[in-house]
C-alpha cells in the first residue's frame, strides 16, 4: 500500500505551524514558530500582530517542513489546513496559503477543524488507539467533553458556558501578578503552594452534567484577592495558584469520569493546551487508573497549537475522500461536527 503524505498547516492563533505527516500517524518533520514573546509585553495575544506575524513567517515554515522531513512539495498527496475555529484573521493566512499551494500543484486541498486536530493529536504518540473513546478537549479558547465515535465522527457531551479552562488559567495568572501566557506559569508556581489553602468554587451547571463554567471560579479569585488587599492580609501567590489549579483540575477530572463510566467507553484521552498541565495529567491519570481504563495523552508539545496533528487529522479526511474547494474560507466560530 502506498505511503500517504500529507503538508500541514496551522495558524489558528499565535503559532506558525507546518507539518509533513505519513500515514497519519508519523511526523517527518513538525516545525512551530511561535509569537508568545512579541504578545506577552501586552498580556496576550493581538490579533493584528498575530495575522501579520503568519504572514511573515509562513513561507519559510512550510519551506522548513519540507527541508527537515527531506521531501519536496511534488511527493505531497494532499495539503491540510486549519480553517476553523480560531482568530479570523490568522486563520485566512494558513488557508489562503494552502489554497494557493494546491491550486499552483493541483495537490488536494483538505480543511481541517482545530479541535479535531487536538483529538487527532493521541493518534501520533499513541500507535494503538483507535475510536471509539471518550476525549477530553481544553484549551485557551476550547473545553469540550466528547465521544469520538470514529475518525471524524464526533457527540459532544459537554461544552463550557462561558470561559475556556485556558481562558480562566490566563486571567487568574494576570490577577496574581505571573503574565502571560498563564497556564504554565500557574502550573510551575502551583508546585510550591497549598492546593488546600483557600477553597474555591467548583461549579455545577443544572441540568447538563457534562457542562463546565469557569468564570464563577475567576470571579471567586478576584474576590479574595481584592478582600485580602482590603483587609491589608498577605497574599500567598503560591497557594492562591495552587488552589485555583485544583479547583480547575477536580471538575475536569469528575467530569471526565462520570463521562467514561455512563458511556462505558475503555479508553480516555486529553487534547489541547491545557492537557500539558502537570496536576490535570496526574489527576486523569489516577482517575482513569482507578477506574480501570486506559489513559491516553500526547506529549506537551503536541498539545500546544501544532501543525501535526492537522496532518493527522487530515489523513482520515483524506482516506474518507474528503476534499475542499477553492472557496474554502476562514470559520473563526466553527462547531465542531461542521463541514
Amino acid at each position: 500500500m502506498k505511503d500517504i503524505l500529507i503538508l500541514a498547516i496551522e495558524s489558528s492563533c499565535d503559532e506558525t505551524a507546518a507539518a509533513v505527516v505519513k500515514n497519519g500517524r508519523e511526523v517527518l518533520s513538525n516545525v512551530i514558530s511561535s509569537q508568545i514573546d512579541l504578545h506577552t509585553i501586552y498580556g496576550g495575544v493581538v490579533p493584528e500582530i498575530a495575522s501579520r506575524k503568519h504572514t511573515e513567517n509562513i513561507n519559510p515554515v512550510i519551506r522548513e517542513a519540507l527541508s527537515s522531513a527531506n521531501v519536496t512539495l511534488k511527493d505531497m498527496d494532499a495539503i491540510a489546513v486549519t480553517y476553523g475555529p480560531g482568530l479570523v484573521g490568522a486563520l485566512l493566512v494558513g488557508v489562503s496559503e494552502a489554497k494557493a499551494i494546491s491550486f499552483a500543484t493541483g495537490i488536494p486541498l483538505i480543511g481541517v477543524h482545530h479541535i479535531e486536530g487536538h483529538i487527532s493529536a493521541n493518534y501520533i504518540e499513541n500507535k494503538d488507539l483507535e475510536p471509539p473513546f471518550v476525549c477530553l478537549v481544553v484549551s485557551g479558547g476550547h473545553s469540550h467533553l466528547v465521544k469520538v465515535l470514529d475518525y471524524g465522527e464526533y457527540e459532544i457531551l459537554g461544552r463550557t458556558r462561558d470561559d475556556a479552562a485556558g481562558e480562566a488559567f490566563d486571567k487568574v495568572a494576570r490577577a496574581i501578578g505571573l503574565g502571560y501566557p498563564g497556564g504554565p506559569k500557574i502550573d510551575k508556581v502551583a508546585k510550591s503552594g497549598n492546593p488546600d489553602a483557600i477553597s474555591f468554587p467548583r461549579a455545577k451547571v443544572v441540568g447538563s452534567e457534562y457542562d463546565f463554567s469557569f468564570s464563577g471560579l475567576k470571579s471567586a479569585v478576584l474576590n479574595y484577592l481584592n478582600s485580602c488587599e482590603m483587609k491589608g492580609e498577605q497574599i500567598v501567590v503560591e497557594d492562591v495558584a495552587a488552589s485555583f489549579q485544583k479547583a480547575v483540575v477536580d471538575v475536569l477530572t469528575e467530569h471526565s469520569v462520570r463521562a467514561v463510566r455512563e458511556s462505558g467507553m475503555k479508553k480516555f484521552a486529553l487534547a489541547g493546551g491545557v492537557a500539558s498541565n502537570s496536576a490535570l495529567r496526574e489527576s486523569v491519570a489516577k482517575a482513569m487508573e482507578a477506574e480501570g481504563v486506559s489513559f491516553y495523552k500526547p506529549s506537551p508539545i503536541l498539545c500546544t497549537d501544532n501543525a501535526a496533528m492537522i496532518g493527522a487529522a487530515g489523513y482520515y479526511e483524506f482516506i474518507k475522500g474528503q476534499r475542499s474547494g477553492y472557496d474554502l474560507n476562514a470559520v473563526p466560530a466553527l462547531k465542531l461536527g461542521d463541514r
